[in-house]
């Protein structure tokens, strides 16, 4: 008679045994799939490679199939080894490539191609079927990150100001702010919105005086802002550099109108010259003079017309050099 150890020990053997023959049979029967990578991040123009193994006793070729997760699951490809069965679907035809171990390669990436894949590798002689799950995830990639300012970057002490990380391209994009190099986080007077694209800085400090980055993120990279400096004034101070301005442009102004001459080519007919000396042989009807001044220890200024044939050059007297004339 066994003793109940032995019996018990002997169940157990004939159990195991049981098992490795079980695993043995299914190892024959059925295709065995490994997957390097569920989870593949593609970018839109660019391509995504599905890889798989499998293996099997079997030495006939796979049916592999590859499908999207969809309320209805949509067929991307069946084939045979790497002959494709059928006439792939119009927004994946010359997109796609099946390689011998499985592995699916996509080409030219859309929005709409992010999803979950599942995929299934068969063989006549296997009773059970090889399947998979590979996630992809496509973006666009981020381009021109700027910070938008309603306001101006001179600020006066007290006020409040709020900047917005704005970009032109990019998907499922997430922002950082940094002041002066050094990450920002939500604080008493540094508010940050949900998304944290907005930066509101209420009452803004002498210490506040910095600059400000924003760095854009999304699952295919992420790029960091051009700089901004905000300069905070007291109110005095401000006005002060305001008026002094001001001023500065008003000396500026006046510097060039009093310093501003009428160009010599508006000035056709018309010239300043000292008195004109009358030659004793001219007649006084054609001395063609236009007059002359109260004060005759003063000479006044002439207009020059056009002298015709007869007239003598006229001479500038000395005494009528050092007269601006206008």
């Amino acid at each position: 008679m066994f003793s109940y150890f032995q019996r018990w020990l002997y169940l157990v053997t004939v159990l195991l045994l049981l098992w490795l023959a079980a695993e043995s049979l299914c190892e024959v029967l059925a295709v065995n799939m490994t997957i390097p990578n569920t989870l593949i991040r593609g970018t839109v123009g660019g391509e995504a490679l599905f890889s798989v193994r499998y293996s099997s006793f079997s030495p006939d070729l796979p049916v592999i199939k590859w499908q999207l997760k969809r309320e209805k699951s949509v067929t991307i490809v069946q084939s045979i080894g790497t002959d494709i069965i059928g006439t792939p679907r119009p927004e994946y035809r010359d997109r796609i490539l099946v390689f011998e171990n499985g592995t699916l390669l996509l080409h030219n990436l859309r929005l709409s191609d992010d999803g979950t894949y599942d995929v299934e590798i068969s063989i006549t002689d296997d009773t059970f079927t090889g399947e998979g799950t590979i996630t992809l995830t496509v973006d666009e990639l981020i381009s021109r990150p700027y910070i938008h300012m309603e306001s101006s970057s001179v600020l006066e002490l007290s006020e409040n100001i709020v900047l917005n990380c704005s970009h032109e391209n990019g998907t499922r994009t997430s922002y950082k702010w940094f002041k002066g190099g050094k990450p920002l986080t939500n604080e008493t007077r540094f508010v940050l919105s949900p998304d944290q694209k907005l930066l509101t800085i209420t009452r803004v400090l002498m210490t506040d005086d910095d600059i400000y980055s924003c760095t854009v993120e999304n699952p295919v990279g992420s790029i960091t802002s051009l700089p901004i400096k905000l300069t905070v004034y007291k109110r005095s101070s401000l006005y002060i550099i305001l008026s002094t301005g001001g001023i500065f442009l008003l000396i500026t102004l006046v510097t060039v109108c009093a310093c501003w001459t009428p160009s010599k080519k508006k000035r056709k007919t018309a010239s300043c010259l000292c008195p004109v000396l009358q030659d004793p042989s001219m007649d006084d009807s054609s001395s063609n003079s236009i007059g002359s001044l109260s004060e005759p220890e003063n000479p006044p200024c002439y207009s020059s017309p056009k002298y015709t044939e007869g007239f003598t050059q006229p001479t500038r007297s000395p005494a009528c050099s050092s007269i601006r004339c206008t």
